[in-house]
């Protein structure tokens, strides 16, 4: 078994930890994390979105309504609790109005970290998460997730997420415009070419075997 790094969970030739630039938005981020994503799934991008913005939190589970931890972020007055989910009554994250109901509390933000299968499952098993207010994107993005195939164009990684919905709430001044949450893509970025390069040399390997 290869040895683990401490902090990422990741073999140690694939550790990315010296590469994170932490960044305080001033947002409350809980990653609601499925157990398969937490201990099977090798990219693990919402342990790296996690380690890359400060004051967040995981949180390992199938369902959230007896999970401790959960329900006492839920019901904390000092937090406006949001689940980053698309719905149809999903406030966009760059509009006035949504900036006008947090009044004086501090944005808390669950995003779910597992397979769209795995999500749906997630949100209809936890009750209270579908009780919270939903928030979405303005914009349409499109995943740079290059060497694994999403179940829909719009479909993005944990960290894309993280990083765009700032992106939009800084231009909402919800979150200070003076931050540089860049990191947290360049550290997806430097994943996704160690990921392209490992499979390129898998099969060149394979190739040479064959021969």
């Amino acid at each position: 078994m290869s040895i683990r790094c401490i902090k990422c969970f990741r073999p140690l030739k694939s550790c990315y930890c010296s590469q994170i630039t932490p960044v305080d938005t001033g947002i409350k981020f809980i990653f609601l994390m499925h157990p398969a994503e937490a201990y099977q799934q090798k990219t693990g991008t919402g342990r790296l979105a996690s380690l890359s913005l400060l004051n967040s939190e995981i949180i390992v589970d199938k369902s959230f309504d007896n999970n401790q931890r959960a329900q006492e972020l839920i019901s904390d007055p000092s937090y406006y609790p949001v689940m980053l989910y698309p719905g149809k009554d999903a406030a966009s994250a760059g509009s006035a109005d949504f900036k006008s109901v947090l009044k004086n509390k501090k944005l808390l933000i669950f995003l779910l970290d597992a397979t769209w299968r795995q999500a749906r499952k997630m949100m209809y098993m936890s009750l209270s998460l579908q009780k919270l207010p939903r928030l979405s994107f303005t914009a349409a993005y499109r995943s740079a997730y290059k060497f694994k195939t999403q179940p829909a164009p719009y479909c993005l990684s944990t960290i894309e997420s993280a990083y765009y919905l700032i992106r939009e709430l800084q231009e909402a001044y919800i979150c200070s415009p003076d931050i540089n949450a860049q990191g947290l893509i360049d550290v997806f970025d430097s994943m996704v070419r160690f990921q392209i390069e490992s499979k390129r040399n898998r099969l060149t390997g394979s190739a040479i075997k064959t021969c």
